[in-house]
């Protein structure tokens, strides 16, 4: 690529700096970075946007703050005139990627693609302009593919770089078996990219392999090469393990905003600024900001928290809403009031029954072992008042309530 920052002006200059500075914010890595900062320079001399590509298959359709990441970086390319090329992968979901995996993943059908798809589109338009984004299905380029014309893109890499991928080379080392489909899934993430001339792929840390083939294959077919931009995993709230809803420690985008705000009170303090940097939309510089104040005491970290989740709130349900979930915990949670709404159960069981039993009945909790569990640890409530005794007999009346845990509320109707 030739150096066209070079032959720059002083304020086209400026916003090349200004939006690697952006681009740059919470990225785990940019292969390479000095291609990135070429390809702005040329798209602002030739007044041409770049292509972003955001390759998906859609397995799971709930929408969590870990996807956002990407989400969110895709925006700042958005929000600066850049074309987004979202493809949804009907052909390549299919097969399934086993990245990140032990087995092979589950083949999707046609139907469940179009279903997950679809709502993947509603929950993204929560943070991107669906309507400046292109759409398109990989089907429609991978389907017309002959047996020579898949030969010959396999022909195009080697086994041995295949076999570079740490998923394949763990269940090697574990003896697991590799069906000689799932190969071909990172070749036509790369053809995607050969196709629709990609200028950057976004991804996650996991798909370092799956993107750099996007380069790779770019080359072998005499295309300028994309650059990789991957973004750091998000920790969920138990600030181990990847936010994942298998794992019950994700924020869904589509919860309520009582629940989004009372769930982003339990991140870990040590992951704060993570989450500020990567899931809101603060500058480089708020979130500096943020960082020293935490470091010397002059921001304490539950305030720190409650911003936090004040700010995730307003970004998928609006400032009202924000506003009304921080009353709501403030008024709960730290004043151990009840609140004014809660679900409503109807009841139709017995007068009396023991507070194992109802709380497995309502589906408070899923095991009676789980609810001793809770009495024990002191997390059971009725009425206000916290329940001690496992074996407690109940008499269940109109308007009891019931609370487990620091969120969880119902009203007894009969």
């Amino acid at each position: 690529m030739s150096n066209f920052i070079e032959e720059l002006k002083e304020e086209q200059l400026k916003e090349v700096k200004r939006q690697m500075i952006i681009y740059s914010q919470g990225v785990q890595d940019i292969i390479p970075t000095e291609e990135l900062e070429k390809k702005i320079a040329k798209s602002i001399l030739e007044n041409k946007p770049l292509k972003i590509k955001l390759g998906l298959d859609p397995s799971a359709p709930d929408v969590h703050l870990g996807h956002t990441v990407v989400l969110n970086k895709m925006k700042q390319f958005q929000d600066n005139g850049h074309n987004i090329q979202l493809i949804i992968g009907d052909f390549t979901g299919k097969i399934g990627d086993s990245t990140g995996k032990s087995v092979a993943r589950k083949q999707l059908t046609e139907d469940e693609v179009k279903h997950n798809a679809k709502t993947y589109f509603e929950q993204f338009a929560k943070v991107i302009d669906m309507e400046k984004v292109e759409l398109h299905y990989n089907s429609k380029w991978l389907s017309d593919l002959n047996f020579e014309d898949v030969i010959q893109l396999a022909g195009k890499i080697t086994v041995a770089r295949l076999l570079e991928r740490d998923d394949f080379e763990e269940r090697i080392a574990l003896g697991k078996p590799i069906s000689l489909h799932e190969f071909f899934y990172p070749l036509m993430q790369g053809y995607d990219s050969v196709v629709l001339e990609s200028d950057i792929e976004l991804g996650g840390t996991d798909q370092h392999f799956n993107i750099l083939m996007g380069r790779h294959f770019q080359e072998k077919f005499g295309k300028e090469k994309q650059v990789a931009l991957l973004m750091p995993l998000l920790e969920g709230l138990d600030g181990v393990e990847k936010m994942s809803k298998s794992k019950k420690n994700y924020i869904g985008i589509d919860e309520s905003p009582q629940e989004m705000y009372g769930k982003a009170m339990s991140i870990p303090d040590e992951l704060m600024v993570k989450y500020f940097e990567l899931v809101t939309a603060f500058t480089p510089e708020q979130v500096e900001i943020i960082k020293n104040q935490l470091h010397s005491d002059e921001l304490h970290p539950r305030d720190a928290k409650m911003l936090l989740g004040k700010t995730i709130v307003e970004m998928y349900h609006g400032l009202e809403e924000a506003n009304s979930a921080e009353q709501h915990f403030v008024s709960v949670f730290q004043k151990g009031s009840i609140p004014d709404e809660m679900p409503e159960v109807k009841w139709s069981g017995n007068d009396q029954i023991l507070i194992l039993d109802l709380l497995v009945d309502l589906q408070l909790l899923s095991s009676k072992s789980e609810a001793r569990r809770m009495i024990e640890n002191k997390g059971v409530k009725i009425n206000g008042e916290r329940i001690e005794d496992t074996q407690l007999k109940i008499a269940v009346t109109d308007g009891l309530i019931l609370q487990v845990g620091k969120r969880k509320f119902i009203k007894i109707k009969r």
